[in-house]
């Protein structure tokens, strides 16, 4: 297979000592047009028609990414944290040992060529301090991107947040996104690529979006709700239910009493009781229905 990393240190080098136009244009066309499948399949322009659209400058900061303006000198010391060759080998390592045990567990993959990138995150954006100092996105086959606020924590656990990635990058190969995608759906793509990740890291090593539900939330809150909503097709609504009510609010979602991650808690659980009840593996599971992960766990609502 063929993996192939867009080096965005370099090209926020160059954005640092360019004129605002410039930096906008940098940022299009060198560090996201490499994605522009990607940005197609999700319906944004690397440009929006018209000034103030949505495009892919305004939706790298509705993830917590800084703007394309932001990018300054003032930027280099963040920067330089990205630029060890050594980060960017562990982030490209993860990923291909992640492909490379399905195919040796049998699972050949139909896309053979992948590429990523690592994006800066603002701090003081208000998703970034709702999703921590490392987070992802992988649920495009072919395409992966790491966010990170660069400290040394962060830095470390970025290639085991680019294995949960990676998981999405591979069940989505074999699972049909459609509109009628279901919370259900979502549940179990969540719980699979957290599981896959610790197993690959350590069980310390899981995100925030799983660690900070406490068991008394999970039993008492969280599946209750999900259970009485594992078929809601409406993804707007089925997101609340997945993200939570904190970062809902932040895009413009309807409070549904749902604490942080509350589906990705859930996910995590139900996964486990899945592989620990059947004695399935990972890369088996990671490719099953979620119809036959669900009657398989039926005892688990209980």
């Amino acid at each position: 297979m063929n993996i192939k990393a867009i080096r965005s240190d370099a090209i926020y080098r160059r954005m640092a000592g360019a004129s605002k136009e410039e930096k906008d244009n940098i940022y299009r066309y060198e560090l996201m047009e490499p994605f522009v499948f990607k940005w197609n399949c999700m319906g944004i322009p690397l440009k929006a028609e018209k000034e103030g659209g949505c495009d892919v400058i305004s939706a790298g900061i509705m993830s917590g990414g800084y703007s394309p303006s932001q990018i300054t000198e003032a930027r280099l010391p963040e920067i330089e944290r990205i630029s060890d060759d050594a980060f960017w080998e562990s982030c490209e390592n993860s990923i291909r040992t992640s492909l490379s045990g399905f195919e040796q567990h049998g699972i050949k993959l139909p896309v053979q060529d992948y590429i990523f990138t690592v994006l800066l995150n603002d701090p003081e954006n208000p998703m970034s301090k709702m999703t921590g100092d490392y987070c992802g996105d992988g649920g495009i086959p072919g395409y992966l991107t790491g966010t990170i606020i660069p400290a040394e924590h962060a830095m470390q656990m970025l290639p085991v947040a680019l294995a949960h990635e990676t998981n999405h990058n591979v069940r989505w190969q074999f699972m049909q996104w459609s509109p009628s995608i279901t919370l259900a759906d979502m549940l179990v793509s969540e719980g699979l690529a957290e599981n896959f990740a610790a197993s690959l890291y350590g069980e310390d090593k899981i995100g925030i979006w799983v660690k900070n539900t406490s068991a008394e939330t999970l039993r008492t809150v969280i599946k209750p709700a999900i259970k009485a909503h594992l078929q809601e097709n409406d993804f707007q609504l089925l997101s609340s239910y997945l993200y939570g009510d904190d970062i809902m609010s932040i895009r413009g979602g309807t409070p549904v009493g749902m604490p942080y991650c509350a589906g990705y808690a859930c996910g995590y659980a139900l996964i486990r009781h899945f592989l620990e009840k059947t004695g399935k593996n990972l890369y088996e599971a990671t490719i099953l229905p979620t119809e036959v992960i669900l009657k398989e766990t039926e005892d688990f609502w209980n």
